[in-house]
């Protein structure tokens, strides 16, 4: 959607999320206030605004404030007014169950992926429902791999001052993503926050071999997916994630159904379990 945000609307929205992710963790004025760098006097308006709306709840003891049964109410709409996003997560919980590893459910707003779903009691990467990772190489290769040329360009245009060599890097990625029908990350979880943080440094200001140095990592973070490290020998090697996309009616992306192994599996392993994700993802692909 084009035109200017809303300054107002995205604090009282980061206020929101703030306490959906914290967890079983209650949060103060002062959290809420040091968190989101807010005035104190913004964050009375909004905090009593919500808690006047049922939004947030505060307790009289500890001073704290938690979600509300105002949102029980949106979140018991979300089956209905989304129903591939709640098929989606039932399909996530079922995939968690069969395989033994955390599931999660990621989809795309704008340039964003937004995380809307982790179920299943297995470890989990870093992140939480609601969070938000940029669109860009070395993530979200799943949903690129289906794009059009046109929106796969865009994609690898994303990475900080992509080079030729960067670019036919990327396309073979994604070719070979489309291919095998799923994608894997033949990382750790310490290598894909390390990704995650070089992928969100300033294209600008940066010294000229400082960014070159930064760039080739980029693309060696991003071509891990296409083979293990180990090659095709069966030796294990790590694995993050393996996604696959669930499409709406019109065959677009519509978003990502994965698993977490966080462990270290065979090509086998991982090919039967990425057949697995593959087929849940089918399922819910059917219109």
């Amino acid at each position: 959607m084009r035109g200017a945000s809303s300054a107002p609307t995205s604090r009282v929205l980061d206020v929101i999320e703030l306490l959906a992710s914290s967890g079983d963790k209650r949060l103060r004025f002062s959290d809420v206030v040091g968190a989101l760098n807010l005035t104190q006097a913004t964050a009375h308006a909004i905090l009593k605004t919500l808690c006047d709306r049922g939004w947030l709840i505060r307790d009289p003891t500890d001073k704290t404030f938690a979600l509300g049964p105002g949102l029980a109410v949106v979140a018991a709409r979300t089956a209905v007014a989304r129903p591939l996003a709640h098929a989606a997560r039932i399909a996530a919980q079922g995939l968690s169950d069969q395989l033994g590893y955390a599931a999660s459910v990621v989809e795309r707003v704008a340039d964003e992926l937004v995380i809307t779903a982790f179920e299943g009691a297995g470890p989990r990467p870093a992140g939480a429902p609601g969070d938000r990772i940029r669109y860009a190489p070395p993530f979200g290769v799943a949903f690129a791999a289906w794009d059009s040329p046109d929106g796969q360009r865009a994609w690898i245009d994303r990475a900080p001052t992509p080079t030729g060599a960067l670019t036919d890097r990327l396309t073979e990625v994604l070719a070979q993503t489309r291919a095998r029908g799923f994608d894997v990350d033949w990382t750790t979880p310490d290598l894909t926050r390390a990704a995650q943080m070089v992928g969100s440094l300033p294209s600008d200001g940066l010294p000229d071999h400082v960014r070159g140095i930064t760039d080739q990592l980029l693309a060696e973070f991003t071509t891990i997916g296409l083979t293990p490290a180990g090659g095709t020998t069966g030796k294990p090697q790590p694995v993050a994630t393996i996604a696959a996309p669930v499409f709406d009616p019109h065959g677009r992306v519509a978003l990502i159904l994965c698993v977490h192994p966080l462990r270290p599996m065979t090509t086998r392993q991982v090919d039967t379990a990425g057949v697995r994700v593959r087929r849940a993802a089918d399922r819910l692909s059917r219109p």
